[in-house]
């Protein structure tokens, strides 16, 4: 159930929107701090510049093997060495709090959301989302699981394959529509409806396969240096 069409406000010198809810991903390099804040001046943009030129290229491999079981089960407590893991909350629940407002929580718990209010950064809406209604709003792995397949995660242990999935760096809450359009896309074929969070989506593209060692194909990275101002 979708409230209203509000922009995301703008970032404020301290790297978060006045809401308090959108942090800049410059600024939130391990995921903890609520939201996508857009990246507007120019030494955001040539910073991000810089950390995309950071990423290796590769050709995306075959798509063979892939599937969602083999990064653990949706969502885990316990994948260990990211953020939230042992809290005795399932990953959904924990990232829905970090950006979540107005949040209700079930009876006699502290963990189980059934209704917040949702600013997402990649439509500019605002999302009065009720647990009944679950799929109005959905977890983003900024880096799909199946992109990452391609680029090299077939290969890794599970053990790190359930980090990734489960990592707040790479998992954002947004509208389901948005994110079912998204699908295993790479950003230079999609990106968020939104123009003004371009930049600060492929940062966060970014930081989540440097921390994992994980390269892009030469589009992608392409389509990401130009949403940060690349010509």
């Amino acid at each position: 159930m979708l409230a209203g069409c509000d922009a995301v406000d703008s970032a404020d010198t301290d790297g978060s929107a006045p809401d308090g809810r959108a942090t800049s991903p410059l600024k939130n390099t391990d995921g903890t701090a609520p939201g996508l804040a857009p990246l507007t001046t120019g030494a955001e943009k040539a910073a991000a510049r810089e950390l995309v030129g950071e990423l290796e290229v590769k050709g995306r491999g075959p798509k063979t093997g892939y599937d969602r079981d083999e990064f653990g089960y949706a969502w885990m407590d316990t994948a260990d060495g990211v953020p939230f893991a042992g809290n005795g909350c399932d990953t959904r629940n924990d990232l829905l709090k970090r950006d979540g407002q107005d949040i209700e929580f079930k009876s006699g718990s502290d963990c189980v959301i059934v209704s917040m209010t949702l600013h997402d950064p990649y439509t500019g809406k605002s999302i009065a989302w009720k647990k009944k209604q679950a799929t109005a709003v959905q977890i983003d792995h900024v880096v799909p699981l199946s992109y990452s397949w391609q680029l090299g995660s077939a290969r890794w242990p599970e053990s790190k394959r359930e980090r990734f999935a489960n990592d707040a760096l790479n998992l954002i809450p947004v509208e389901g529509r948005a994110n079912s359009a998204k699908g295993d896309s790479g950003p230079a074929s999609w990106l968020p409806p939104s123009r003004e969070i371009r930049c600060a989506y492929a940062v966060r593209f970014a930081q989540a396969a440097l921390s994992y060692d994980m390269p892009v194909t030469a589009p992608d990275k392409q389509m990401m240096l130009r949403q940060c101002g690349a010509t």
